[in-house]
């Protein structure tokens, strides 16, 4: 073994030891969170109880950042250079479940659920946070030798956080951002993913009798029909990766013998760069007022967020793989395998094919045969090898504009049984659990010992950012939110 090695080595132990020590402290927390899901910039608890946290714990605490009640930045040291750890907390509405059941049990219907497991991403990174601190503190502090800071990011659902944080310049002095998401399986996030862009548009018309003078009505409902139609034939003139995505927000109303004055439609575009993003958006918005045309009505289009494209960067995916590796396997044990059969038997075969060919993805030759002989397997502890990719991961995530102003990296951590699809009560269920828990504190592992790793290695921050730089060459960042657009909570 290298003296490097050894070091390392030793620092991730120790820091692996510092979470352990606090284990119960830091699942009580993530269990707080969960017991409180709150949507999109209003997790106002959520937010409050991680903030209040890392001012326990001698953090300096800046609250309400970037115009956003809930979003808040947490330091502690000083100088360069600056690792950002950044914690998500939103939930989702719909997905109200009971922890740790395995049956479809909601707590309260409608209700909102953290069915992404963002009580478990924010805690791990503040967990990995706490125990980094203590252990460079150990090897004589922080003073003039770095910056720790915890990033509380609200709003990745649908809100674009993130986004607004780096456009008011809050990661401008950063050197490294690390993440992760809890996920079916442990490995690095290696893939870029897809640039979003969301608006609403709300169309007006004029209400009338619909039986005894339809004639004289204007429905903003059916404009709102027609610009449906209209979007499924644009869906054959996209790039093939291309997704648009809707929701019918405000129908005008539970009356049918009454022309709807007023109806609104929620659409999400996405798109593998934004400037296709953004040219999606624009035809989108022509089959809008053609549908206004087509039903003499009017229409407003209100842009609400958008976020780029996640871009990787190996030279930092490389430092967090090898603490991945040096913690080894996720310590499940037989009842976290009786539980994760019990959920692997709600999910039907396609989820399961889905699940394993989303493994294929992430990882290389090293575990593709792993990953064949999973046909019967509930839970994975294995670390997936490392197989940096292009391949593009359908979804979205603000992360992607921290990438494009800060080097970053991002894993993912077995938290859920084999075949869990993300958004949905299955994710909600076992992210109050055993489970959870177990990939939650191996996340804080694997980010506070990457953290030090980085933070004492100035040529491995220097390589990551000229990776960065080369990639931004030919196309600079331009931060997709405009300056007058400001976040707002999702429409109830």
């Amino acid at each position: 073994m290298t003296a490097d090695a050894a070091c390392r080595d030793s620092s991730t132990a120790r820091i692996s030891a510092r979470i352990e020590a606090r284990r119960e402290q830091f699942i009580a927390l993530a269990d707080a969170i969960w017991d409180h899901p709150e949507t999109r910039f209003e997790e106002h608890v959520s937010s409050r109880l991680l903030a209040d946290a890392l001012e326990a714990e001698g953090f300096h605490v800046e609250r309400g950042v970037a115009g956003m009640a809930t979003a808040f930045v947490a330091s502690v040291g000083s100088g360069a250079p600056v690792i950002a750890l950044l914690g998500e907390f939103d939930a989702l509405t719909g997905l109200s479940q009971r922890g740790g059941a395995s049956a479809h049990e909601p707590l309260e219907p409608g209700g909102n659920g953290h069915g992404c497991g963002h009580n478990l991403l924010g805690t791990a990174a503040l967990a990995a946070a706490v125990a980094a601190r203590d252990y460079l503190q150990e090897q004589g502090g922080l003073e003039d030798g770095g910056t720790l800071r915890f990033y509380g990011c609200p709003g990745e659902e649908g809100g674009s956080g993130k986004t607004f944080m780096v456009r008011d310049g809050l990661f401008d002095d950063v050197d490294a951002a690390l993440t992760w998401h809890p996920m079916t399986f442990t490995g690095i996030f290696s893939t870029p993913t897809l640039a979003n862009i969301q608006a609403y548009f709300r169309f007006y018309g004029t209400a009338a009798h619909a039986a005894n003078s339809p004639h004289l009505g204007r429905s903003a409902l059916d404009a709102v029909e027609l610009m449906n139609v209209g979007t499924n034939y644009l869906r054959e003139h996209v790039p093939d990766q291309a997704r648009l995505h809707y929701a019918i927000t405000d129908s005008g109303g539970t009356s049918p013998n009454v022309v709807q004055n007023s109806a609104e439609v929620l659409y999400l575009v996405r798109a593998p760069e934004m400037l296709d993003t953004e040219e999606i958006y624009a035809r989108l918005q022509d089959v809008a007022r053609g549908a206004a045309l087509m039903t003499g009505t009017r229409v407003e289009v209100h842009f609400d967020k958008a976020c780029s494209s996640y871009l990787p960067n190996r030279a930092l995916e490389t430092v967090m793989f090898e603490q991945m590796q040096a913690l080894g396997a996720l310590p499940f044990d037989d009842d976290d395998q009786r539980y994760a059969r019990t959920i692997a038997d709600t999910h039907s075969d396609a989820d399961r094919r889905s699940d394993l060919a989303a493994m294929r993805q992430a990882t290389g030759p090293a575990t593709q045969a792993l990953i064949n002989t999973l046909s019967e397997q509930a839970l994975l502890e294995t670390v997936l090898d490392y197989a940096p990719s292009l391949q593009i991961m359908k979804g979205s995530t603000d992360v992607g504009d921290v990438s494009r102003v800060v080097p970053t990296a991002q894993c993912y951590v077995s938290c859920f049984a084999i075949g869990t699809a993300l958004h949905t009560w299955q994710v909600v269920a076992q992210g109050r659990s055993a489970l959870g828990h177990k990939g939650m504190l191996h996340a804080g592992k694997v980010l506070g010992a990457t953290a030090v790793q980085i933070l004492r290695d100035p040529a491995r921050l220097s390589q990551a950012r000229q990776e960065l730089d080369a990639s931004l060459a030919s196309s600079p960042y331009v931060c997709p939110i405009g300056p007058d657009i400001q976040p707002s909570p999702l429409a109830h």
